[in-house]
């Protein structure tokens, strides 16, 4: 016979794993959708004209119209696309289900067309407004913050394709002084990670780990190492935090959503005809690209990590719709082989992975989440402790600093 905190626990099993499948489905969809359309875009259509898809011309003409679309999406669908991705942190209050089609077409558009952003935001927003209107309606005595968990903690798994992502997430966030053991309150959100996190695996795995040379054993100088190159990551990011709410205050003066997006698709071509097609779109196809090449220089990763830097601020913004992680993680790899270039003597894994956890720390504030794209992203288990080690002076850095975020008074 169960326990009665067993039966509690189980209450929530079946929404929690028809939760999660459904957050896979709808992440793989649209994701399935953004490739197809990013292939007519960027290789059939340049090969029908006879153009180049390196070429300048043809970046800068594809990011404008990309914003002139999404702004007509954000101006003419109900809801007007949902809650500019600027002003809402990663987990947000529902979304009114009449938003949530416009919001899925302008994340499609802007995945295909080249726009620095990553596919984390909307479809949190997406999966946690379907998850409460239907949740709602079906179940009412559950409420709103119990569905907005399990669906966000189904997104989590299948963005990254495990739950461990989620596990660390909420262990912070369900954490209370009262009686309820962490793992009772984790139990159901784990089961919808767990679930969203297989169904992602049944069609594609997320491909983030990179092929750097194996870190040996852990020296006294590489911490100091690793905290300078976290430091010099936050500085960076900093820099993003300080431009993002002012540039987003400066362009909406423009008051039209067609008019900021198109001009920011103008200036996310320029970037982009500077910077080149692997400054692109979210960044985790392109950061491999980085790692595998071996033609690149210390100025290029330079460039390649500044132009995705500005390409993100500038998207941000300008009210594309995408999340700001995928494309920090790509900062943080171009920044950290730049750094092992210009300083051979620290290897590749520390630049790399502590990059990362700065960069990603910046944007999300999530200590656990930036550790674990750090790890994930170069999965030596003996980095492990050195990042743990590097966390505390960030953390310390980061106290009290503004979110990297725009205000919500500018509009």
């Amino acid at each position: 016979m169960l326990h009665p905190r067993a039966r509690t626990m189980l209450l929530l099993a079946i929404p929690a794993l028809i939760i999660g499948i459904v957050s896979s489905l709808v992440l793989i969809v649209v994701m399935k959708v953004a490739s197809v359309l990013q292939t007519m875009l960027w290789t059939a259509l340049p090969a029908q004209v006879g153009i180049s898809v390196d070429s300048p011309a043809w970046i800068i003409m594809m990011l404008t119209l990309t914003g002139v679309a999404v702004g007509l999406v954000i101006r003419f669908s109900p809801g007007h696309a949902g809650p500019d991705s600027a002003l809402e942190p990663l987990i947000g209050a529902p979304v009114a289900p009449a938003a949530l089609p416009g919001l899925i077409i302008a994340l499609i558009i802007g995945l295909a067309g080249g726009v620095s952003l990553g596919p984390e935001h909307p479809i949190m927003a997406v999966n946690i407004g379907l998850a409460v209107y239907l949740g709602s309606r079906i179940l009412p005595r559950v409420g709103a913050l119990d569905w907005t968990i399990l669906a966000s903690a189904g997104t989590i798994g299948a963005l990254f394709g495990t739950p461990v992502a989620a596990a660390l997430i909420f262990s912070q966030t369900l954490s209370s002084n009262n009686d309820v053991p962490l793992w009772d309150k984790l139990f159901a959100p784990l089961m919808a990670a767990a679930a969203g996190a297989l169904t992602t695996s049944l069609f594609f795995n997320p491909h983030f780990s990179l092929s750097l040379p194996h870190y040996g054993q852990m020296q006294i100088a590489d911490i100091f190492s690793g905290a300078v190159v976290v430091a010099i990551a936050i500085a960076l990011g900093m820099i993003a935090v300080w431009c993002l709410p002012r540039l987003h205050r400066l362009v909406h003066k423009l008051k039209h959503p067609v008019l900021i997006l198109g001009v920011g698709g103008l200036i996310l071509g320029i970037l982009g005809a500077i910077g080149g097609k692997v400054t692109l779109f979210k960044g985790l196809d392109e950061m491999q690209q980085l790692a595998f090449s071996q033609m690149f220089s210390v100025s290029d990763y330079l460039l390649f990590a500044l132009i995705k830097l500005a390409a993100l601020v500038v998207a941000a913004a300008c009210g594309f719709r995408g999340g700001r992680i995928f494309p920090a993680v790509f900062v943080g790899v171009a920044l950290g082989l730049m750094l092992h270039e210009h300083v051979d003597a620290v290897p590749a894994a520390i630049t790399v992975s502590c990059s990362i956890l700065g960069l990603v720390l910046v944007v999300t504030r999530d200590a656990w989440l930036s550790l674990f794209m750090a790890a994930v992203v170069v999965p030596d288990t003996t980095l492990i402790p050195l990042l743990c080690i590097v966390m505390l002076p960030a953390w310390l850095l980061l106290a009290g600093k503004p979110m990297m975020m725009a205000w919500r008074n500018d509009k």
